[in-house]
């Protein structure tokens, strides 16, 4: 039977991995994370990861469910993206051709993973494809940590989730045929302490594409007072992002609870039906 393979890119930002693998746990069949062998970022800095970390997860995974993958993930010739993207390939053959290969960073907190679990088997189909196939599902990007709570952006971000053939482009992007579910995750994208987030910005794979002083003096200046009076919040082109909304909560669970009491974690079943139709008849002419 195809297997729910899961696999995190681990980094510099690794403790976020506390949040993100127990909502994937239960469901998934293995849990691979990926590690550089000489704690070396896709930029070429150096990292540490503390002790204790693996003596959580080996104290966490009770059915021994999680493989510590490391590699040599760093190649001085290669872009961050270009390392990025041999990484996640690297990883993908780890997880094994045949199964589903779901790739998720340690921000990215899934919490209605069952509903896509379900989702993935009910299609196993597509895993007897010959084409490489891209399962969507849509987050909520936490920007800033602010007063008793947090800022985040005001627009569903879709990600590309699980493939059935991990032909990476650009980061976990195949440039194939999506297919769009309505699960959610919280993705602690930029919400973090700002020399976190310095870190994170020089060494992602985007890092050679952003304004990094200009994003920085936008991210400074953003509070809970004044983020309805601004605009323009991306990294890459400011208004892709326009607008901020605040939710209250002390920590991702509290965070979880509020969100799900509006309507910020659903997706209309008409917009899905009308994306993947959109999807299926622009894959006919390719």
């Amino acid at each position: 039977m195809a297997k729910i393979q899961v696999g995190f890119l681990v980094s510099y930002d690794y403790k976020l991995i506390q949040n993100a693998l127990p909502p994937i746990y239960e469901e998934s069949d293995t849990v691979f994370l990926a590690i550089d062998r000489n704690r070396r970022t896709w930029n070429g800095e150096y990292f540490t990861i503390e002790e204790s970390f693996f003596e959580w997860v080996k104290a966490f995974d009770t059915k021994g469910k999680v493989v510590i993958y490391e590699d040599d993930f760093y190649k001085p010739e290669l872009s961050t993206m270009e390392c990025e993207v041999r990484e996640r390939k690297l990883l993908a053959a780890q997880m094994g051709e045949g199964n589903w290969i779901i790739q998720l960073d340690s921000d990215e907190y899934m919490y209605d993973f069952k509903k896509f679990t379900d989702f993935l088997k009910s299609h196993n189909h597509y895993l007897k494809s010959r084409k490489p196939i891209q399962i969507c599902a849509w987050k909520v990007n936490l920007y800033k940590y602010v007063d008793g709570g947090v800022l985040y952006v005001d627009k569903l971000d879709k990600f590309m989730l699980a493939v059935n053939h991990p032909a990476y482009k650009v980061g976990r992007h195949c440039k194939c045929r999506s297919v769009y579910t309505d699960s959610i995750a919280l993705h602690d994208c930029l919400s973090r302490e700002r020399s976190e987030l310095v870190q994170k910005l020089e060494n992602w794979g985007h890092n050679t594409d952003i304004d990094k002083e200009a994003f920085l003096h936008k991210w400074d200046t953003v509070n809970k007072s004044n983020y309805k009076t601004m605009q323009g919040f991306f990294y890459l082109e400011p208004m892709n992002w326009k607008t901020l909304e605040f939710m209250p909560g002390a920590n991702i669970n509290e965070l979880l609870v509020n969100f799900r009491k509006t309507s910020k974690l659903s997706v209309s079943s008409l917009f899905l039906a009308m994306k993947n139709f959109g999807q299926w008849f622009r894959m006919l002419f390719k």
